[in-house]
């Protein structure tokens, strides 16, 4: 989660460079090079602890569906919805387990998302499901590249203290000639 936390945009990057695009259909994902494009970027949304959601450019979330992606295939398609149904859609939570510099990103019903290669109908899709060899255990891997971070407050240091001329000693202002100070309530008043 700790690679989240600053984050307010990321690429997700596959462990071949490949980035996980929105496509404009509003449903569909997947891989490209291209990393310039607006659709390769996600929202991070972080929700309940140690979960988040990606909401792309289109204000859809990364959705891990209970579709098949082929019949007859273990892995479940992954698609970019509309506005979740409740608060509690888990369909669109995903954990990032962390492993190094990189995270697997694992459903509420314990798959990961998974990009694929090959031929087609394969090539450049996104499915989830469980890895079963350590070859499809690393390809679940996913490079995360923050594209725009958190705001961080202000914190004053001494040097910005000595920056501030010193008040003129014949200045004649008094306190009730200054305005109140604002009361900050809100995390929203800090940024």
């Amino acid at each position: 989660m700790d690679l989240f936390e600053k984050a307010k945009t990321v690429r997700l990057r596959t462990i071949t460079d490949k980035f996980l695009v929105a496509e404009d259909d509003e449903e569909t994902v997947f891989q490209s090079r291209e990393d310039y494009s607006k659709n390769s970027i996600w929202k991070v949304e972080r929700i309940r602890g140690r979960y988040v959601r990606f909401k792309s450019c289109h204000g859809t979330y990364l959705t891990a569906s209970a579709q098949l992606f082929v019949p007859g295939i273990i892995g479940k398609k992954v698609v970019h919805q509309s506005i979740p149904q409740t608060a509690d859609d888990v369909w669109i939570d995903w954990e990032p387990v962390r492993d190094g510099f990189q995270v697997r990103l694992r459903s509420r019903s314990g798959s990961f998302l998974r990009p694929n290669g090959g031929l087609p109908p394969w090539r450049n899709t996104v499915t989830h499901d469980m890895p079963h060899t350590s070859k499809t255990h690393e390809k679940v891997l996913w490079n995360i590249d923050v594209v725009e971070a958190l705001p961080t407050p202000h914190r004053r240091s001494c040097s910005d203290f000595t920056k501030a001329p010193a008040p003129h000693v014949d200045d004649h202002k008094t306190a009730a000639s200054h305005p109140p100070h604002k009361k900050l309530t809100t995390l929203e008043d800090l940024w």
